[in-house]
């Protein structure tokens, strides 16, 4: 097992995802402590613990999520790991919310949807092949009746690089596959619409935000999985989301997660009554 000292990190982590290294300093308190690297007993012991004003703090929060020095945890199957390990045995009604930053603000906006049988997964700036990293940590081991899946709008927003409507595609057949061969039902959902991305002008994310909607509709009707339309309530005649509905064109807002709460309620019913 190999040791490297923060301050190593802190210099490697720079260069490799162009954070300055005072960021990165200021992230990874003690930064002299030796960090474990390889096989290791308690794996996500060595994963400095991000502080919450970091975030923040930051001028473009997205951004600084996008910067994060996520070689340690590339996949985040930490950010979980003491939560689900609180969690009591699983009831019947389980449901786990399974996404990225709107699926993690769903909570914060609304948090009495979460009950103790409702319960977020989400994280901030994800993509896909990131969720799949965690989905048997944040899913299957948690051994819910249904998962909501939503993802997707990292993807299309390329967090991790360039990639394809049909790369897109194969992992989210990839988490429905998984689920159901664990006996997890499936609730599958559209990406919400945008316009832009705050973090991504460059980008026109509507032409394949509306063909991947078109994609998961068709998917979840030849695989008999439950597919809710978000993007159909939150839409404007522009194709982004409605203005009174998103602070940021990307986010949902309370007004918007209002909306979206029904439908989720409707589709988790949905998916217990085709388990019968």
């Amino acid at each position: 097992m190999r040791q490297f000292s923060k301050a190593m990190l802190v210099v490697g982590l720079s260069l490799a995802t162009g954070a300055t290294p005072s960021a990165l300093a200021d992230v990874l308190a003690t930064p002299d402590a030796p960090v474990a690297v390889g096989v290791v007993a308690v794996p996500c012991a060595q994963v400095p613990v991000r502080p919450a004003a970091a975030h923040e703090a930051a001028s473009d929060p997205h951004a600084n999520w996008m910067r994060d020095w996520l070689s340690l945890d590339w996949g985040q199957r930490c950010r979980y790991e003491s939560e689900n390990a609180a969690l009591p045995p699983p009831s019947r009604a389980r449901v786990v919310f399974f996404g990225d930053s709107i699926t993690a603000g769903w909570k914060d906006v609304d948090p009495s949807f979460f009950d103790g049988d409702r319960i977020d997964r989400g994280i901030s700036g994800q993509t896909t092949a990131q969720m799949l990293v965690r989905f048997r940590a944040d899913v299957l081991e948690l051994r819910p009746a249904v998962v909501h899946i939503m993802a997707g709008t990292n993807d299309i927003a390329g967090n991790r690089g360039p990639t394809s409507l049909r790369i897109i595609q194969g992992k989210l057949m990839s988490m429905v596959e998984q689920a159901r061969a664990h006996g997890i039902r499936v609730v599958l959902a559209s990406i919400p619409p945008s316009a832009q991305f705050p973090w991504r002008r460059e980008i026109s994310p509507a032409a394949s935000i509306l063909a991947m909607n078109t994609w998961m509709r068709g998917y979840a009707a030849r695989e008999h999985v439950v597919y809710v339309d978000y993007y159909a309530a939150l839409v404007d005649q522009a194709q982004g989301v409605q203005a009174a509905l998103s602070g940021d064109g990307v986010h949902p807002n309370a007004a918007g997660y209002a909306l979206m709460r029904p439908l989720a309620i409707a589709a988790l019913k949905r998916a217990s009554v085709a388990a019968r």
